[in-house]
C-alpha cells in the first residue's frame, strides 16, 4: 500500500482532496457513486477518469469566458510521494480558490425540483413562469437559480436576492452573467453533438481577487444531459449518468437510508457505459485515449 505524504484535507462522495502546497489543492477523483445522496458499495469503471477528463475539455473549452483553477492534469506534475500509479488520470492539481457560499445552477428546461415547484405553484424559485408548461419543455431563456451549499443534508433553493445577501450585489451579478455564459457555450456545443443539457451547476470561487471557474464543469455528475433525439416535452428522457442505479433502485423496498443494496453487474456495467458515452459524445475523443 502506498503511503500519500500530502495532508488529506476532506473526503467527499466523490473526490479526496489533498493539501500540494504552495497554495495548491490535489482533487482526486474517484468511481464512487452516489443515489439518494448514498454512496454505493460498487465503484462505477471508469467514472473518475470521464469526470476528470471532461472536467479538462471544458476548463480549456471555456477559458476565454473565465478563468480557472485547474494546473495539471498530469502525475508528473506532483511531487513524487503523490505519483500513486492509481490516480493515473483522475487528479486535477488547481489554485486554491476561497468558494463561493452558493451554488451556481443554470435551468435551460424545467427538470427535476424546478418542475415540482412549478406544478406546485406555477413558480420556479419563487418566480412565476407562463402557465401550461409540460414537465422537460424547454424555457425561454436559461435561468440563473442559486442555491445554498449545504454541509449536511441537501442544499436549498433560493432567490437572487439570497444570493446577494450571501455573496454581495456584485459577485451575485458577476456569477450570474459568467454563469449564463458558460451554460450557453456548453449548451450549443453539446446540442451539436446530439446532446442536450437540461441543467447544471457551476462552482465558482476567487483566487487573487479574480472570480474563477473551480471543481467539476458540465460532466454528468454536475449536470443532466439527455440524448437530443428522446426528447420531447411532457416527459424526462432518460439521463446520460446514473440513471440505471436510480432505476434499478426506485423498484427495491429501500428506505433510501444507508446501508445501500448491492448492485447487480449489468446495473453497473450500464451506468459505466453511459459515462462514458457522454464523454466521448460530447468532446468527440476516446476515453481509451485519456491518462490511465
Amino acid at each position: 500500500m502506498s503511503t500519500i505524504e500530502l495532508p488529506h484535507l476532506y473526503s467527499g462522495k466523490v473526490r479526496d482532496i489533498y493539501d500540494a502546497g504552495d497554495d495548491r489543492l490535489l482533487l482526486v477523483t474517484s468511481d464512487r457513486l452516489s443515489a439518494f445522496d448514498v454512496v454505493m458499495g460498487e465503484p462505477i469503471p471508469h467514472k473518475g477518469r470521464v469526470l476528470t477528463a471532461m472536467s479538462a475539455f471544458w476548463f480549456e473549452h471555456l477559458a476565454d469566458v473565465v478563468g480557472n483553477h485547474l494546473l495539471s492534469t498530469r502525475l508528473d506534475d506532483l511531487p513524487p510521494a503523490a505519483r500513486l500509479a492509481q490516480w493515473e488520470g483522475r487528479i486535477m492539481l488547481c489554485r486554491r480558490a476561497e468558494m463561493l457560499p452558493i451554488e451556481c445552477i443554470v435551468r435551460g428546461y424545467l427538470t427535476g425540483s424546478a418542475w415540482k415547484e412549478y406544478r406546485a405553484d406555477g413558480t420556479m424559485h419563487g418566480q412565476a413562469l407562463p402557465p401550461g408548461l409540460l414537465e422537460a419543455a424547454r424555457l425561454p431563456e436559461p435561468v440563473f437559480t442559486p442555491s445554498t451549499k449545504a454541509d449536511a443534508g441537501h442544499d436549498e433553493n433560493i432567490s437572487f436576492a439570497a444570493a446577494v445577501d450571501l455573496v454581495g450585489a456584485e459577485m451575485a451579478e458577476r456569477a450570474r452573467a459568467v454563469s449564463l455564459e458558460l451554460y450557453r457555450r456548453g449548451a450549443a456545443w453539446a446540442a451539436e453533438r446530439g446532446i442536450l443539457i437540461a441543467d447544471t451547476k457551476f462552482e465558482l470561487g476567487v483566487v487573487d481577487g479574480e472570480l474563477v471557474l473551480a471543481d467539476e464543469v458540465l460532466t454528468p455528475d454536475s449536470s443532466r444531459f439527455w440524448p437530443a433525439d428522446a426528447w420531447a416535452p411532457g416527459a424526462t428522457p432518460p439521463s446520460f449518468d446514473k440513471q440505471p442505479v436510480r432505476d434499478y433502485l426506485d423498484g427495491l423496498d429501500w428506505d433510501k437510508q444507508p446501508p445501500p443494496p448491492p448492485l447487480p453487474a449489468e446495473v453497473v456495467e450500464a451506468t459505466s457505459e453511459r459515462y462514458v458515452r457522454a464523454y466521448e459524445w460530447i468532446t468527440g475523443r476516446q476515453l481509451s485515449d485519456w491518462r490511465g
